[in-house]
């Protein structure tokens, strides 16, 4: 299970009152990190803010096209390549080649590449509760900054009004066990015993499995058909991590706010995929 990293005791001190930076960032996973990087060269003065620490918390299966980590310095993150993918469906199984490898790789590894390449950036351990104007609300403080985004995920927590909320909002649902275990192909499932809208899966990542069910409908739950589908691969359901994927675009731009990642809704709906869309 991870572990809160916000500082606590006498490490848990407030920010500086009235804290101000150049780009507040909230949100330290792949759209967060990603903006960061790219801001290094513009000598802004730039936090970053997490309720957890760099690479502490896998949120994804965690897997993109080879070529886009070799091109963006993150190829030491890189686990295992795949040249095709293996699909089940009620009646066949078929191999299709894929145009392009495709690569999981480790979460923290990746994040923390993203961060050594940020520059002079800092990173402070904080919840963000919400922000009033250019002034970002959270559990050690207050803190300002004339440009903020909000990478924070499909909650979009720095957005006006009432947050997204399933099961109503516009989410698909997943839910993946990671066992121990070694596989030599990347794995889909289309079929009706797991799930109807959605589709199950298994990526080998080196020395573990990511298996797992996602539903389009966030009605349907997801625990049993991933439990099913763990035992009919003979895998053992451990170490749980689940998600909710917007699968609809939303504003990029709100009241002076910028979203990047799931807050925005950045996630490609039918494969669930929103790495490659914030790395964008």
């Amino acid at each position: 299970m991870p572990v809160r990293a916000t500082k606590r005791g006498a490490e848990r001190t407030p920010f500086a009152s009235g804290a101000s930076f150049d780009v507040l960032i909230c949100g330290a996973s792949f759209a967060g990190l990603a903006v960061a990087r790219e801001l290094r060269a513009g000598g802004a003065r730039v936090l970053v803010l997490d309720r957890y620490e760099i690479g502490e918390r896998q949120t994804s299966a965690c897997a993109a096209p080879t070529e886009w980590l070799v091109n963006l310095g993150l190829d030491r993150s890189i686990r295992q390549t795949f040249g095709s993918l293996l699909v089940h469906t009620p009646s066949r199984t078929a191999r299709w080649s894929l145009p392009w490898t495709f690569s999981t790789f480790d979460y923290r590894t990746l994040c923390g590449l993203l961060w050594e390449q940020s520059g002079a950036a800092v990173f402070e351990t904080a919840k963000v509760n919400g922000r009033t104007g250019s002034v970002v609300h959270t559990d050690r403080g207050d803190v300002s900054a004339g440009l903020i985004v909000d990478g924070l995920g499909w909650r979009r927590v720095l957005g006006s009004g009432a947050n997204v909320q399933p099961p109503a909002a516009a989410l698909s649902r997943g839910l993946e066990v990671h066992p121990s275990g070694r596989g030599s192909d990347l794995e889909l499932w289309l079929d009706t015993r797991y799930i109807s809208p959605g589709y199950g899966w298994s990526f080998p990542a080196r020395d573990e499995l990511r298996i797992g069910v996602g539903s389009f409908d966030p009605l349907l739950h997801v625990k049993q058909p991933t439990l099913q589908l763990a035992d009919d691969v003979s895998a053992e359901a451990v170490r749980f991590q689940g998600n909710w994927i917007p699968h609809r675009l939303r504003p990029s731009v709100e009241d002076g706010v910028f979203f990047v990642g799931d807050s925005a809704g950045h996630c490609l709906p039918l494969t669930a995929e929103g790495i490659r869309t914030a790395l964008i």
